[in-house]
């Protein structure tokens, strides 16, 4: 009989911990929580992690099974990484062992050796360095690797030649065996970059920064509130050094992949530190090794997306996330946690401060800021002397339109172009146009997965849906009555490109949004060949309105304001000011004067006049007010209860079920919404519905779910269905 048992979470839909026998001819010094292990698992073999080591245990002997193997000498996660992810696992009514597998980088969690590898670095040698570009003409490509190396100025690693879309892996052979390119083994106690003078802060910003510096030694949260061009990046720089030159890490966390190159140069640019990032467009390998880095302090700096703040900090010093009011923080599907939200708990078992920086903050962290938990700090000035953009609204009723462009629009991008400067169109909508629709019979496009028309992509020649990804090739003739008169209606960044693209045929254009960046490195493309001047337009969906610095644009013009403007669900204006606000800062951001154009169809709409006349900051803080009356969010809690299935009835048979169970549940403080269909039935070929939950307290609702989810396991209708919980939901479609 062993004098003790391991508490192990595995990857599983279960919402429980297994208890296992330790392996034999092993003893109680061999085990430490945060160690992987191997064991077996019904009729498969999984990764554990150790989360207890407990004196007893509620099954009999024959049902404990020994571990096939311990993976670690020591543990991989520390007693705060565990801490985190039960709290995690609490908070959203989540199953442990997924919360811990989306916490692990994918080779981590399959068991590979969690070792460094140590890379090869690439750098001109003395005699290449002697080298002159005309020695180098005949071939062209060792030319272009000799001038990379050469403006880079430090040795690289492999990863830095992926930017070029040719096989450069030969040249690059050739070099070497010429003694032109050396190799080195890379010394992780140097840093990688050269640190340049830093700039002087205003005094706003040396206010912010002295502020979150005076309080680096424990917990707090600030709410980094600059207007859009005030400078937050230089307040995030100035942080970063201080903490780096105290030998202490940052966790930086920015909303979208296509912002980590842009900040991840200019970091490099201004900080001496090593830095690692992690996102979605890297491979197993690279993010485990970014993973590993920054645990073992081999890195000061980890810049990453929604997913890196799990990553364990080996000497915690500070915690950044930018554009903390963007939803790409929450993850939408499985385990559906808030990055923001972790972030600040991870601040809190460091006791560390966290920076949350927005020009748009939400209303989530403004009340948070009126209950005295965050400290607002404020940027209400851009800097070198940059003034707000002028914003002004198109009437466009009665008007001609060509393509949805007016004519003031038109004649503004004209002169814009014509001073030698750049033209930003946001369009809120990717693709040629929302609908194909028959002249003849009224026949619309329509998905037969989703309760959603067909996309027309035109470059592409494709019918596509955006909701299940499902497409068609565009028919010549109507399937319905055989005419051929098939047109578009509406409009889509294709279509506004195209127009633009025959009315200004000699001036470059950009087109930025989800189709126009698949390709790797095709964002860095385009941001460096705007920032390379002259007379541009860029056309583009919200991937424009997120903190890219365009110092030559000075007309921001917004296409289709009017479908944000009336919306069934209650954050619509929160985040149609937010993006408007957001996209009107791309203007003017340097010495000259910028222009915003926006074209409406309701030019006396509350929401817009709130902004244009008071700013950001009024509409908060009358869009507060509002959900205090309505009960909403900030001042209430919500979770949504969301099912589906292929078969209607199996998804109304559960709910009917599930409500009985909360009949026996005290609801006394819960107030039960629904079920209702949600504002998209049907979505990839399965019917959805939702039962929103909401209480004026937290504990409440976690108290009435803790009872309410192992009676819904317990269903038999719940076999039929998939079925989650959305604890604060972002959004409920």
């Amino acid at each position: 009989m062993p004098k003790f048992y391991l508490n192990i979470v595995v990857d599983t839909p279960l919402y429980r911990i297994f208890d296992y026998l330790p392996a034999e001819q092993s003893s109680r010094s061999d085990y430490q929580t945060g160690q992987r292990v191997l064991v077996s698992f019904g009729k498969t073999q999984k990764i554990g992690v150790i989360v207890g080591i407990a004196s007893s245990t509620v099954l009999k002997q024959k049902q404990l099974k020994p571990i096939n193997q311990l993976l670690d000498s020591s543990p991989l996660l520390s007693a705060q990484d565990l801490k985190l992810f039960q709290w995690a696992a609490d908070y959203y009514h989540h199953p442990i062992g997924e919360v811990f597998s989306q916490a692990l980088p994918k080779q981590i969690r399959s068991g590979l050796s969690p070792s460094i590898k140590l890379r090869q670095l690439y750098s001109l040698s003395d005699t290449g360095l002697t080298l002159e570009q005309k020695q180098l003409k005949r071939s062209p490509r060792q030319s272009t690797l000799w001038h990379h190396l050469k403006v880079i100025g430090q040795p690289v690693d492999i990863d830095s030649f992926s930017s070029f879309d040719w096989d450069w892996r030969g040249p690059l052979k050739s070099m070497i065996e010429k003694n032109w390119v050396t190799i080195s083994p890379e010394d992780v106690s140097t840093t990688t970059s050269t640190q340049k003078p830093g700039f002087q802060p205003n005094p706003a910003q040396q206010a912010a920064i002295d502020t979150v510096s005076e309080a680096s030694k424990g917990f707090h949260v600030f709410l980094l509130d600059g207007v859009t061009g005030s400078g937050k990046t230089e307040v995030y720089l100035q942080l970063i050094q201080r903490v780096i030159d105290a030998g202490k890490q940052v966790l930086i966390l920015l909303p979208e992949i296509t912002l980590t190159p842009q900040l991840a140069h200019r970091f490099k640019q201004r900080l001496a530190a090593q830095m690692v990032t992690s996102h979605s467009g890297l491979n197993d390998t690279q993010r485990s090794q970014a993973w590993l880095r920054f645990k073992a302090g081999f890195a000061n700096i980890l810049l990453g997306t929604r997913s890196a703040v799990f990553t364990p900090m080996h000497k915690p010093g500070m915690i950044i996330l930018d554009e903390e009011h963007d939803t790409s923080f929450k993850q939408q599907e499985g385990f559906r946690y808030s990055a923001r939200d972790i972030a600040i708990m991870r601040a809190r078992d460091y006791n560390i401060p966290i920076v949350l920086g927005t020009a748009t903050p939400s209303l989530e962290s403004l009340y948070n800021v009126q209950q005295n938990r965050f400290t607002h700090l404020v940027l209400p000035e851009r800097t070198a002397g940059a003034l707000k953009p002028d914003i002004r609204l198109i009437d466009c009723r009665n008007q001609t339109l060509n393509n949805h462009l007016s004519k003031p629009l038109l004649k503004a991008i004209t002169k814009t172009l014509e001073r030698g400067e750049q033209v930003i169109l946001f369009v809120n909508r990717r693709g040629f146009a929302p609908v194909l629709m028959c002249h003849s019979c009224g026949w619309v496009g329509q998905c037969r997965r989703c309760d959603s028309r067909l996309v027309i992509h035109k470059q592409a020649n494709l019918l596509r849906c955006h909701h299940c990804g499902v497409e068609h090739a565009i028919p010549n003739t109507c399937p319905s009555c055989q005419q051929a008169e098939l047109f578009p209606l509406g409009l889509g960044t294709e279509r506004v490109e195209e127009t633009l693209g025959s009315l200004f045929p000699n001036i470059p254009l950009s087109r930025i949004d989800r189709d126009s960046t698949r390709k790797k490195d095709a964002m860095q493309s385009v941001i460096d060949k705007v920032h390379e001047g002259g007379a541009q337009i860029l056309v583009g969906t919200q991937m424009l309105a997120k903190g890219h610095h365009f110092p030559n644009v000075t007309l921001v013009g917004i296409v289709d304001i009017d479908a944000g403007l009336f919306s069934c669900d209650f954050r619509a204006s929160e985040r149609m000011s937010q993006l408007i606000t957001q996209v009107a800062g791309r203007a003017g951001r340097e010495e000259k004067l910028g222009r915003v154009l926006i074209q409406t169809h309701h030019p006396e709409h509350p929401l817009l006049n709130t902004l244009i006349e008071h700013g950001y900051a009024r509409f908060a803080k009358d869009a507060l007010i509002e959900r205090q009356q309505a009960q909403l969010p900030p001042y209430y809690y919500q979770a949504l209860l969301r099912v589906n299935a292929i078969n209607e009835q199996a998804v109304l048979t559960f709910l009917n079920d599930a409500k009985q169970s909360i009949a026996s549940i005290n609801t006394q403080a819960i107030n039960i919404l629904g079920p209702v269909p949600a504002p998209m039935l049907k979505r990839a070929g399965r019917f959805r519905y939702q039962l929103l939950i909401e209480s004026a307290q937290r504990k409440p609702r976690h108290l009435f779910l803790k009872q309410l989810l192992p009676e819904l396991q317990k269903l038999k209708s719940s076999r039929q269905v998939r079925w989650s919980i959305d604890i604060d939901p972002v959004d409920l479609f």
